[in-house]
């Protein structure tokens, strides 16, 4: 998958809207127990820092001392701020667990269901939010690399709800409008409450009337 994905840019899709592989390791390597620890703990740090310091006075060097780390230690992990706050929205999305799929449902309810879940990712912190909407524009290639992982992940779950014989067509239209409520939410715009509702008028429009 090489296109741009989450929260803006084109989402990713097979030739034939199938499921994409997605990678879960390090954006630079592969990490032994000793270092995916202090990986966690740099994740764990960003996210408080966030919390008290809001995405402007965010940097790798006060993570790295608030998670007790080397600031060198930590750059070895992670190469900017901007990619710090993607591979905490990576990890959320990661640990997400799968929606539940029903097959007696339509396909317009299937993937509203999806949707929902992907949009509340992150509607409990505001702060990694409007970060993540900054953040994942950088031109940075380890934020590449995580966006297309995102894209691909996402785009694996709309498969599940879908089906692999779905038009691909539409998941594009249902990738790029949950992309774009995203980006919508993440800059206050709209409310992640209203999110769900959202989505699920656009699934009903794309799906609506398909069995």
């Amino acid at each position: 998958m090489s296109s741009s994905a989450v929260p803006v840019g084109g989402p990713a899709v097979g030739s034939a809207g199938g499921a994409v592989r997605v990678s879960r390791e390090s954006t630079r390597r592969r990490l032994s127990s000793r270092q995916a620890a202090t990986v966690q703990r740099l994740a764990e740090a960003a996210l408080d820092e966030l919390r008290d310091q809001g995405y402007d006075g965010l940097t790798v060097r006060n993570v790295a001392r608030r998670a007790g780390v080397a600031p060198a230690t930590a750059y070895t992990y992670f190469a900017s701020r901007e990619h710090l706050v993607t591979e905490l929205f990576w990890r959320r999305l990661a640990a997400l667990p799968e929606t539940p799929v029903d097959r007696r449902r339509t396909p317009a309810a299937r993937a509203s269901a999806t949707l929902g879940d992907l949009a509340l990712l992150v509607a409990d912190e505001p702060e990694l939010a409007a970060a993540c909407t900054v953040a994942m524009l950088a031109t940075d290639p380890d934020v590449r690399l995580l966006r297309d992982r995102i894209g691909a992940e996402m785009h694996r779950r709309l498969v599940l709800a879908l089906g692999e014989g779905a038009d691909p067509a539409v998941f594009r239209a249902l990738e790029l409008a949950t992309f774009g409520a995203l980006v919508e939410a993440g800059t206050g715009h709209l409310s992640y409450e209203d999110l769900p509702a959202l989505l699920s008028e656009v699934a009903d429009l794309v799906l609506g009337g398909r069995s």
